[in-house]
């Protein structure tokens, strides 16, 4: 751990594997840029959390007293201790007003075996997946249009069967909904 903690901050104080400022103008700008799938279509992160004893994720699937129905051995487990998350911008078109046009996705993936005050454990046992995805056009000066699709809960393996009096139903979160959305970007980064 120690190993890693040194290898990331040695990377963030010497720069190395961040992009360069182009001495260049770019391929976009000059229009010699593809129509289809250009260099930057791509965009996104992913993100790795683990959430401590006594402080597990709760995607509203179980009951906060889920411990109340079966103690340690309560059917109702799905507190989550990992998640795993992320975020994909597509943009297809490089050239023309398509260039404007985005698809994006974003789900999340939660995994763990615990019982909120009972059972405390580091087990990666999967526990489901919460998506959204949807598409977007930039409209100018920072804003965006998006038009977003979020799914119910998608329960993973054996934890896709009702798990007792402590199981809240399969809407999690947020339950499923559409939106249509202006998003507004700001600032710069530093790096």
């Amino acid at each position: 751990m120690k190993r890693l903690l040194w290898m990331v901050v040695w990377l963030a104080f010497t720069g190395v594997g961040m992009a360069q400022q182009p001495a260049a103008p770019s391929a976009a700008a000059s229009g010699e840029e593809r129509m289809f799938f250009p260099r930057d279509t791509l965009w996104g992160y992913a993100q790795f959390d683990l959430a401590g004893p006594h402080n597990e994720i709760d995607p509203n699937i179980c009951a906060a007293n889920a411990g109340d129905y079966g103690g340690v051995n309560a059917p109702c487990t799905m507190f989550a201790r990992y998640m795993i998350s992320g975020n994909v911008e597509i943009r297809p078109f490089g050239r023309s007003v398509f260039r404007r046009f985005m698809l994006f996705g974003e789900p999340t993936f939660l995994f763990g075996r615990n019982i909120p005050q009972t059972l405390y454990t580091w087990s990666f046992d999967p526990i489901g997946i919460e998506r959204s995805w949807g598409a977007g056009i930039y409209l100018g000066k920072g804003f965006e249009l998006r038009a977003t699709q979020h799914f119910l809960f998608k329960r993973l393996g054996v934890r896709d069967t009702n798990l007792g009096a402590a199981d809240l139903g399969p809407n999690g979160p947020w339950g499923r909904y559409n939106t249509i959305g202006v998003r507004k970007y700001f600032g710069s980064r530093r790096w």
